[in-house]
């Protein structure tokens, strides 16, 4: 029984050990990232007010500590949503590109073997 290209891809697979994106947390912390990114301006924009409707320096302070918090966090998210969204595109990229070299060494060996048959025919 020949075995198929994708039993052989997924068996090549699981003798790597690579984790199964299903099983991670990935799209945990997309949501997270996506949430931190978004309720960091709002949380800038909520300092600013705290610090324009008040004349107490302390206060003001407070609001400009709780703004750069915001800042940190929409920068945080920011990172957290590019890393785990690229995850996926590249995954597929490499299954995709690992695919393409097995066909490239397939081709190549065909016209080997095709070239070494006529040379000894000749």
């Amino acid at each position: 029984m020949t075995e198929t290209r994708a039993d052989r891809f997924a068996r090549e697979l699981a003798d790597l050990k690579i984790p199964d994106p299903a099983v991670g947390r990935g799209s945990l912390w997309l949501r997270a990232g996506a949430t931190a990114m978004a309720a960091g301006p709002a949380l800038a924009v909520l300092a600013y007010f705290l610090a324009h409707n008040t004349s107490d320096p302390l206060a003001q302070r407070d609001a400009l500590v709780l703004a750069l918090i915001g800042v940190a966090l929409s920068v945080v998210g920011a990172a957290l949503f590019v890393r785990y969204s690229l995850t996926g595109v590249l995954r597929f990229w490499m299954a995709r590109q690992s695919y393409d070299l097995d066909r490239l060494g397939e081709r190549l060996s065909e016209s080997r073997i095709q070239r070494d048959d006529a040379a000894s025919v000749a």
